[in-house]
């Protein structure tokens, strides 16, 4: 059995609510014994037999068929989180500002993404290149209007990429 960290994007945000009792129900009975989630956002962890790819497949199908949602998915080991984690270049713990991880499932969106990057201003956020996500430092009540934020948001990149704040991130781990 392994273990995955599955991340849902959009979910219990801009007008899909999902009950996360609802969901572990739905996971456990697709064949998921055990799902559990984390906070109310699309967090779920798992263990089976089952490879990645086949992970993710599978959860996109429980969503359509349970709630008409077709899910951007992304699913990743534990190992994997925990190094992405614990290779935050920025400082994590300053209060005037959020830490983020942009995850991304596609090295050519990845890619794409960061040449698409204005040049930041280092008061109002920072941004560095990691392996498979973006790290993303922003000030306080400008994650949804930063330079950065509005990149982000551009439909081509919904579908592969998704953000979590680094505490929830740490929290998925344990």
């Amino acid at each position: 059995m392994a273990s995955y960290v599955v991340l849902l994007r959009g979910v219990n945000v801009g007008g899909l609510t999902i009950r996360m009792a609802d969901l572990r129900r739905r996971l456990t009975e697709g064949g998921f014994a055990g799902a559990r989630t984390v906070l109310a956002s699309g967090n779920v962890l798992v263990e089976t037999g089952l490879p990645a790819a086949e992970v993710g497949s599978q959860v996109q199908q429980i969503l359509r068929e349970s709630y008409g949602y077709d899910a951007w998915v992304q699913v990743l080991t534990p190992t994997i989180l925990r190094y992405l984690a614990e290779h935050y270049p920025f400082p994590a713990d300053d209060p005037e500002r959020q830490p983020y991880v942009v995850f991304c499932r596609d090295q050519a969106v990845l890619e794409d993404l960061w040449a698409a990057l204005p040049p930041t201003d280092a008061t109002l956020e920072q941004v560095a290149l990691g392996p498979s996500c973006l790290y993303w430092l922003v000030a306080k009540g400008h994650s949804v209007k930063s330079p950065v934020a509005k990149i982000l948001a551009r439909g081509r990149y919904k579908a592969d990429t998704t953000t979590r704040n680094l505490r929830t991130v740490h929290r998925l781990l344990g």
